[in-house]
């Protein structure tokens, strides 16, 4: 089962070596992995997916948090987050390509980020299986080259009283 953890760091060197050492010395594949700071910028935040069941995702928080730079560690619930990833993602757009291509891009709300002579590239943002909906469309129409950035995620509001 996949799981969105959630881990609010000291912004140090060596922290993310720490972290992504305590998944691999377990033998846990991390699917993803962002990092970035937040607003107070001696805190960084890392967004890791990784698989597992309850036990391993139990086993895995309580060793995160006995990490010394490690402030919080979160698993994210399904209901309780918004999640979001980006893909860049480059597709053959031969003259007689384009036209769908831009449709494609317009029922997915992706951005035209770059247009070559023979490709095209889009900016898509969204869930991950709207990233991987994106993918099956663009797949038979020939993609160069994507990158994903890899989920972020943070706690939803609490709703108004």
């Amino acid at each position: 089962m996949k799981h969105t953890i959630s881990v609010l760091v000291e912004n140090k060197f060596g922290v993310l070596s720490r972290v992504a050492g305590l998944f691999s010395g377990r033998g846990y594949n991390i699917e993803s992995l962002s990092v970035a700071p937040t607003m107070d910028t001696s805190m960084s935040v890392m967004t890791i997916v990784t698989h597992g069941d309850e036990r391993v995702i139990e086993q895995v928080t309580k060793q995160l948090n006995k990490l010394i730079d490690v402030i919080k560690v979160m698993e994210m619930k399904e209901k309780d987050y918004i999640d979001r990833e980006m893909m860049l993602v480059r597709v053959s757009a031969e003259r007689e390509k384009r036209d769908e291509i831009l449709r494609i891009a317009n029922v997915f709300k992706a951005r035209v980020v770059d247009v070559a002579a023979k490709s095209i590239t889009l900016e898509v943002t969204g869930t991950d299986d709207k990233i991987d909906a994106v993918l099956r469309i663009l797949r038979p129409l020939g993609i160069r080259e994507l990158v994903r950035s890899g989920k972020v995620a943070m706690l939803r509001a609490e709703p108004r009283a």
